[in-house]
């Protein structure tokens, strides 16, 4: 139930609903008699039944203990003073035990009442709290990974630990970006920024990838997490060379509408990696590491040496021969990348290129 005015206000209407039914249950064993009599109704004790309900309706646990506490206590408490005060009299004498128990019976029903709601709560607490955290967890896990996947994921409880898969790597990156941010209204970046995440996220998720993470500009995407498949890098080409004709007619309606736009370079890369959740102590972080992501964020770098719009190693060429004769590749023999010994033949399609087909 929603919460109204102060917190302590819920805790004083318990106490006074309490009371008031303590005062309902016990007012016959004021009234003046020789015996003591059992007076109680349907209708008064489905009173104090209906207040016990509407207590358990706020689900917090600690104000059915302390609403049946107090009616099960004052209840108990009454009926212990009006028999020993008959007693001292000598009216028990007659030997009229029968209503002190039903009225003990009845209190210990009450009771009991209480405690099944108690229980129901705690279940149902616990039910919310487990459906609030799966909630959560899905929100986090729909940030990185396609509808499809994450799916999977929830139906198969894939595991999300640390291990080692081939897979293969992208980086996509905006040309000149943080020059022309220095330059644009906040507003206008962060309008730039969201058009175009959104743009690269979607593309991605449509070839069942995973969005690793956001880099200022840059994304980093992965396919083959959380486990491989045997077309991972088919569709990472194809990705590829989806989001080269889909940024350039994103660059092209910006322009038309008068609005700051940039080129785009990707890399492409696949290899071994280290994929899973990395612990870092109050910051866990879903990740993959290894030289593939490396030589894939290098390659993306190289794109801007090559004037180029997309980069692939030739591993991921060796991996989808089809592509050799349905894209105009243009190779570079022995690439040097910044930070890497030795060298690597790529392959790439430059701004002026022709668009090439899907693999």
């Amino acid at each position: 139930m929603t919460q109204r005015g102060p917190a302590w206000t819920a805790t004083v209407f318990v106490v006074v609903d309490a009371m008031l039914v303590v005062a309902l249950f016990h007012e016959h064993l004021f009234a003046p008699s020789k015996v003591v009599g059992h007076s109680l109704t349907a209708p008064t004790l489905a009173i104090g039944f209906l207040l016990l309900t509407h207590v358990a309706l706020r689900l917090k646990p600690w104000l059915v203990l302390l609403f049946s506490g107090l009616v099960v206590a004052g209840w108990l408490s009454l009926l212990t003073v009006t028999v020993a005060e008959h007693s001292w009299e000598g009216t028990l004498l007659e030997r009229n035990w029968s209503a002190p128990l039903v009225e003990a019976a009845l209190a210990a029903t009450f009771g009991f009442a209480a405690f099944v709601c108690y229980l129901l709560i705690e279940d149902h607490n616990i039910l919310l709290r487990g459906a609030v955290s799966n909630e959560k967890r899905r929100r986090n896990l729909a940030r990185f990974f396609s509808p499809g996947v994450l799916s999977e994921l929830q139906s198969r409880g894939t595991s999300l630990n640390l291990s080692r898969r081939r897979a293969a790597v992208m980086f996509v990156d905006l040309r000149s970006f943080t020059s022309l941010s220095e330059t644009m209204p906040p507003e206008d970046v962060a309008e730039l920024l969201a058009e175009y995440r959104q743009l690269v996220t979607e593309i991605v998720f449509a070839f069942n990838g995973t969005v690793d993470k956001f880099i200022g500009d840059g994304v980093m995407a992965v396919f083959g997490q959380p486990h491989t498949a045997t077309d991972d890098t088919i569709r990472a080409l194809q990705c590829a060379l989806q989001l080269k004709t889909s940024l350039a007619q994103w660059t092209e309606a910006r322009i038309r509408d008068g609005k700051p736009a940039l080129d785009a370079g990707i890399g492409l890369h696949v290899g071994s990696v280290l994929g899973g959740v990395l612990q870092s102590g109050s910051h866990d972080e879903f990740t993959v590491i290894g030289d593939a992501v490396n030589v894939a964020e290098r390659l993306e770098r190289l794109s801007t040496t090559l004037g180029a719009t997309l980069v692939v190693s030739e591993a991921v060429i060796l991996e989808v021969p089809a592509s050799r004769d349905s894209v105009q590749w243009t190779w570079k023999e022995a690439a040097e990348l910044d930070g890497r010994s030795g060298r690597l033949r790529v392959a790439y399609l430059s701004r002026a290129g022709k668009e090439g087909a899907a693999a």
